[in-house]
C-alpha cells in the first residue's frame, strides 16, 4: 500500500513537470507476473538539465526527512546513470535511472504501458521490455532472481507478449540464447557453463 501511494505521488510530479517516465524492476514484475516482495522502486526518467532543480524541489517536498542528494542527481544526468531517493516513513528506496540515448531505451519509453493505480494513470515498462531488461541484468550479474522474474512474466502475461519483438531485440542485445533456454525449460535449465553469448 505504501508503494502504491508513493507511486501515485511520483506520477503526479512527473505529469506536472512533463517528465516522461516508466516503472520497471520488481514493481513492474508484480504488474506483469506473480506478486513478490520488493524493497525498492525502479523508475526510468527522461530528465533534461533545465528540469533538474524543479524535480529536486518536488521530491524534497514529499517529506521533510527524505534522502536525496542533488549533486548525485546532476552526476546521474551527466553520466546517464542513477540516483537514489529514500522515503523515510517506510524506508522505501527509489532508484531513478536516467534514460540512455540508445535505440532500445527510446523504444522502451515509446512502448510504455499505462495502468490505473489509486485512481491515477501510472506508466510501466511493457512486459517485453521488462523481460529484455532482466535478461541484460542476468547477463551482467547472473542473479537467479532475474530469471525467476522473467519466468513469472512469461507465465502470467505470455498471451500478451509480442514474441517477434522480444526475440528480435533479444538477438540484437545478445541475450537470445538465454531467452530461448528459458522458453524451453525455465530458470533451472540455465547453466552458465552451457550458455554462451555471441
Amino acid at each position: 500500500m505504501e508503494n502504491q501511494r508513493l507511486l501515485v505521488r511520483l506520477a503526479k510530479i512527473f505529469d506536472k513537470l512533463k517528465i516522461p517516465y516508466f516503472i520497471t524492476g520488481g514493481i513492474a514484475t508484480v504488474i506483469w507476473g506473480r506478486p513478490r516482495f520488493t524493497a525498492d522502486i525502479d523508475i526510468v526518467i527522461q530528465l533534461v538539465a533545465n528540469k533538474l532543480d524543479q524535480l529536486a524541489l518536488a521530491l524534497f517536498k514529499i517529506d521533510k526527512d527524505v534522502y536525496l542528494d542533488k549533486s548525485m542527481m546532476a552526476e546521474a544526468l551527466r553520466q546517464q546513470g542513477e540516483f537514489n531517493f529514500i522515503y523515510p516513513r517506510s524506508g522505501l528506496k527509489v532508484d531513478f535511472w536516467i534514460l540512455k540515448n540508445t535505440p532500445i531505451e527510446r523504444v522502451r519509453l515509446k512502448r510504455r504501458v499505462a495502468k490505473k493505480i489509486g485512481g491515477r494513470i501510472v506508466y510501466f515498462s511493457s512486459p517485453e521490455d521488462l523481460i529484455l531488461s532482466k535478461l541484460l541484468w542476468y547477463k551482467e550479474t547472473h542473479s537467479t532472481r532475474q530469471l525467476e522474474d522473467i519466468e513469472s512474466v512469461l507465465r502470467i502475461s505470455g498471451s500478451k507478449i509480442n514474441m517477434r519483438y522480444l526475440k528480435t531485440w533479444a538477438d540484437q542485445l545478445n541475450v537470445l540464447e538465454i531467452l530461448d533456454r528459458l522458453l524451453e525449460g525455465g530458470p533451472s535449465d540455465i547453466d552458465d557453463g552451457k550458455t554462451h553469448q555471441k
